[in-house]
């Protein structure tokens, strides 16, 4: 018999009826044509709904119904403070439907509904309520010039932001792409991903019942190939926010260039390294915090610490130590399950890929320490946390992105040869740094190539921090201020005071 807060969980999930249709315009409705995507459970295959999956004449409606309003000024130009009471009430509906956001997201992405309860919800309100609360400190600036004209520069809104989100975290990231630009006074069209779109049509729906006007925010699911591609290419979207793989975000800048050559913004992959030095003080704490940067959220995390840069001294004892913490706390379960701490993998289709990678590991030379079995489930997506060492920097798993719980444990020999190391990836997102040496924190901090660091912690932060990459990791930066900056752009105001 499960628990009080089991039951709970479960009886939710057995009676939500979710909206499942496309917002455009303020209104609900169906696909053009008709067409549905099944949102599947990856913990038991089941199917959850059939979501209106959008094609490009429903994109095409959604841009046209963004721009109307934009040009309307019915959010652009709104006095600042109502947009500030408006997303306000937004982060306060998002609080008060925090169970039902959390098993939505819970029930199709397979993320353990502890962590939507204690991280992914509250995040998504601190963004909501901090662009909020940023509106009106927003100011521009009046150079001094000669005496005989007057200069001023603006900061106006873009216009229309088409937003493409991943399925990994699919509120938190809806709300770090949507937040930002419905803040500047941009209107907005939401292309969430396939897997995962019911949380985003609940966003549409409580921007709406907090105030906001019609053909603002607007949500439409369908296809990245489809929906994605024509959202990117429309000349009525003057900037494209997205967050996803490489590989589709070198597509954005070329679906940017054959358009009307709009912003992009892009948070793509990671192979972030997490370096231990030889001068940890607390080994076995360190090695269970390295595991919850390689493990949370199933390691479906773009900044997931998956290469574990060791120094050779101490190797063979951190990989003992790591392995016990790694098995004693992430455990394949019930996502629904409040003790659960690792869920499935999205799909079987990405199921699939990972298990390709754990076998092609084993192919390469590299030993299995922990899981790396095959699944045998036929109708879920769970795997096993795995760990490989013997691992050369020249092997799959070593480069490539895994996006999985599969850890590439791999020696170095002191503080230069971490670096070196490191930088080997053709990644730049983030990385982490263990060591009781301030001085050599800061030096191996200041030669990495990546866009974040972390010092005796993973993951770690606040509003403050700009989350964004270097190199294939991408460009742009979310949930700081400048995300906000990026979702505006500046105008040159000169006055002739003298004719």
């Amino acid at each position: 018999m499960g628990t009080i807060a089991d039951t709970k969980w479960h009886g939710l999930a057995e009676t939500i009826r979710p909206e499942t249709r496309l917002l455009i315009d303020g209104q609900f409705r169906a696909a053009v044509n008709g067409e549905t995507l099944a949102s599947i459970n990856p913990a038991t295959g089941a199917v959850i709904a059939e979501v209106s999956c959008g094609a490009a004449s429903d994109i095409d409606a959604a841009c046209e119904a963004a721009v109307k309003r934009f040009r309307q000024g019915a959010w652009s130009r709104l006095a600042l403070r109502q947009r500030v009471e408006i997303l306000s009430r937004f982060a306060d509906l998002i609080a008060e439907n925090c169970d039902l956001l959390a098993v939505l997201d819970t029930l199709e992405m397979g993320k353990p509904i502890a962590e939507m309860c204690a991280i992914d919800v509250p995040a998504s309100v601190l963004t909501m309520r901090f662009m909020a609360e940023s509106i009106d400190k927003i100011s521009g600036s009046v150079p001094v010039t000669n005496t005989d004209a007057l200069h001023y520069i603006l900061r106006q809104p873009l216009g229309v932001i088409g937003c493409i989100t991943p399925w990994n975290y699919p509120l938190m990231m809806a709300v770090w792409k949507i937040a930002p630009a419905l803040a500047a006074g941009n209107s907005v069209v939401l292309k969430p991903a396939e897997d995962t779109a019911l949380s985003a049509l609940v966003l549409g729906r409580l921007f709406l019942e907090a105030g906001g006007p019609d053909g603002v925010f607007n949500v439409v699911p369908g296809r990245g190939a489809v929906a994605g591609q024509a959202l990117a290419l429309s000349m009525r979207v003057d900037k494209v926010a997205f967050t996803g793989s490489t590989g589709i975000g070198r597509q954005m800048y070329r679906y940017a260039a054959d358009s009307n050559l709009k912003a992009v913004s892009a948070e793509l992959g990671g192979k972030s390294p997490q370096i231990v030095l030889r001068d940890v003080e607390n080994l076995s704490a360190v090695a269970e915090k390295v595991a919850g940067g390689l493990f949370g959220n199933q390691g479906e995390v773009c900044s997931a610490g998956s290469r574990i840069l060791v120094d050779r001294a101490i190797h063979d004892e951190f990989c003992d130590l790591l392995v016990g913490h790694a098995a004693r706390k992430y455990r394949p379960g019930d996502p629904l399950d409040p003790t659960t701490t690792m869920g499935p993998l999205v799909n079987k289709t990405h199921h699939a890929r990972v298990q390709g990678y754990i076998d092609g590991a084993r192919t390469e030379g590299a030993t299995a320490i922990l899981g790396g079995g095959s699944s045998k489930a036929e109708t879920s997506c769970f795997v096993d946390p795995c760990l490989f060492t013997g691992v050369k920097s020249h092997m799959t798993i070593a480069r490539e992105e895994v996006f999985g719980p599969v850890g590439a444990i791999i020696p170095h020999d002191g503080l230069e040869d971490a670096v070196r190391i490191a930088n080997s990836s053709p990644y730049g997102l983030a990385a982490g740094i263990w060591t009781s040496n301030l001085g050599t924190a800061h030096r191996i901090a200041r030669d990495l190539e990546c866009g974040m660091v972390w010092v005796n912690g993973y993951m770690n932060g606040d509003m403050s921090q700009p989350w964004g990459g270097w190199k294939l990791s991408g460009h742009g930066r979310d949930k700081c201020l400048q995300a906000l900056l990026d979702s505006t752009q500046s105008k040159s105001v000169w006055v002739t005071l003298e004719s």
